[in-house]
């Protein structure tokens, strides 16, 4: 193997899937923005979840709103449904696997809260069970995907897929989809230094 073009060929995916997620997730994220905006400011909370790589998505973007992202700021209300070790393995003995983020919506859940799924192919089961969970409860409903966006295309709204079919360069899409959220609510929350 020709590591050098290896490394080149890398990073000459991500950049071009950059460019090709700028255009697709545009939209998407301009709404969600305004949905997390308004669900933020009227005492709402945003809830994260997903399996893997998109677990760990999940966790890093809920402590960077409970945390800090750019500057000191008041902590906003983010949970990542991932983390709560005896939550996951009492739900998946007791209810199954499936059941993971559908049980823990109903419990942490409230009217439009915002539930954020995060599967790279849109065909996880325990994701879609939650976020279907969620619209039954009167969350919004929102997701990041990839490929064809899968079986979340019926249950977010909005909802952003990544126009690739590598799950390494989806989660590297997701992850900066997930700071930028960050510091987008920080500005239209006024959190930000001037």
């Amino acid at each position: 193997m020709d590591i050098k073009a290896f490394f080149d060929a890398e990073f000459d995916e991500h950049l071009d899937l950059v460019n090709k997620t700028r255009e697709a997730t545009r939209d998407a994220f301009i709404e969600l923005v305004e949905i997390c905006t308004d669900a933020l400011n009227d005492g709402n909370k945003l809830l994260f979840f997903g399996n893997g790589g998109s677990a760990a998505d999940a966790q890093h973007i809920a402590t960077e709103f409970t945390v800090r992202y750019i500057n000191d700021r008041r902590a906003l209300p983010a949970i990542a449904l991932t983390t709560d070790s005896s939550a996951l393995t009492a739900i998946g003995n007791d209810f199954g696997f499936d059941h993971l983020f559908s049980r823990q919506i109903q419990a942490l859940g409230n009217p439009d809260d915002v539930a954020i799924g995060i599967s790279t192919s849109g065909n996880s089961k325990n994701v879609n069970l939650g976020l279907a969970k969620a619209k039954e409860m009167g969350l919004i409903a929102t997701g990041w995907t990839g490929k064809t966006g899968g079986d979340m295309v019926d249950l977010c709204d909005p909802l952003m897929i990544v126009p690739s079919n590598t799950t390494a360069r989806i989660q590297e899409m997701h992850i900066q989809i997930g700071q930028m959220l960050v510091g987008a609510l920080e500005h239209t929350l006024g959190l930000t230094k001037q």
